[in-house]
């Protein structure tokens, strides 16, 4: 099982703006023994902060960048520190360019079915009238109607649930994350960039759980949209401190106080969602970057793909590449 309401996260950080996503944060409630237990998860993590790396074997090297998917102000000198290794590189690999993200569209609209209702039951008829209202005012929240999320597929809602309400501004206002900065530069720079995996992957992992499976995180996401909010101010915190593996372990003890999910069954999800989203596709990443004959790789991906055993840095230090980090 997946737990969607977790890809906020694991995205790293589909994260909002700081100046939106402000307030309390969920660090700040953690009980001691939970700050503890945290603390020793990420510690436990290899290779658990920093954001800006180099591996270099032989003479090939890759410049290794975690990013967030939306914008923040505090982006922007990140990004500045990045712009050597964009004059520097041969070649920019990103989890998605824009020409996947336009074949992706195209492919949509040629096929709604892929994340709509076309036939069948739509959601209100599948789901309880409280749990149904719930999910409608978490949308609207979200700037999507009512009648639009009715047909969305069970996962897809799930999935557009996972941004909380304080984020959409930026997004709506196209206000994009460092991953498009990156791009931008690198174009303006007149550096080629190519896909890390094709555009179905993601989506694949999101659509291949069961049906009943999707109903239940579905019935999930409809939970206390101030908790998600409270998460992701403490995952900007992790953030922007470069503590990575920090910024995993909070996010497990805010699972456990998700009304209607017990502390084992968010351990197993835990489990299974980072397999499913980061370590399959991490494993993927290492054998595409072996392949490719650039000498020199800028690699900007989601920050949550970095720390770990299976992280992108131990894969790659396993693999013989000499793995640093530099600063931001």
């Amino acid at each position: 099982m997946r737990l969607f309401p977790l890809l906020g996260l694991l995205g790293l950080l589909a994260g909002p703006a700081a100046a939106v996503c402000d307030g309390p944060s969920f660090a700040d409630e953690m009980t001691e023994a939970e700050r503890q237990a945290a603390a020793a998860e990420a510690e436990a993590m290899p290779y658990s902060e920093g954001l800006f790396w180099e591996a270099t074997r032989g003479d090939r090297r890759i410049t290794l960048v975690g990013t967030m998917h939306a914008w923040d102000p505090r982006l922007t000198p990140m990004l500045d520190s990045v712009r050597p290794a964009i004059e520097e590189a041969d070649l920019l690999m990103v989890e998605v360019t824009p020409e996947e993200e336009a074949r992706m569209q195209e492919a949509l609209a040629e096929d709604p079915s892929r994340i709509l209702v076309t036939e069948g039951p739509t959601l209100p008829e599948r789901l309880s009238e409280e749990t149904w209202h719930s999910l409608v005012e978490a949308a609207r929240a979200r700037q999507v109607p009512g009648f639009m999320a009715a047909r969305m597929k069970p996962w897809y809602l799930t999935l557009t649930l996972a941004t909380p309400p304080c984020a959409m501004t930026d997004l709506m206002a196209g206000r994009e994350g460092l991953d498009r900065m990156i791009l931008d530069a690198a174009e303006e720079a007149g550096l080629p960039a190519e896909s890390l995996e094709p555009w179905e992957t993601v989506l694949d992992v999101f659509s291949s759980a069961p049906e009943d499976e999707q109903m239940e995180m579905l019935r999930l996401a409809a939970g206390p949209p101030d908790l998600q909010t409270r998460g992701f101010v403490a995952m900007l915190e992790s953030y922007f401190a470069e503590e990575t593996g920090r910024a995993w372990a909070d996010s497990r003890f805010a699972a456990y106080r998700t009304p209607g999910l017990s502390r084992e069954r968010a351990d197993e999800i835990f489990e299974l969602t980072a397999e499913d989203l980061l370590h399959t596709r991490n494993r993927a990443w290492i054998a595409r970057l072996e392949e490719t004959e650039a000498e020199h790789i800028l690699l900007a991906a989601g920050a949550l793909h970095l720390p770990g055993k299976q992280g992108l840095l131990n894969l790659l230090a396993e693999s013989g590449w000499l793995v640093e980090r530099r600063p931001f």
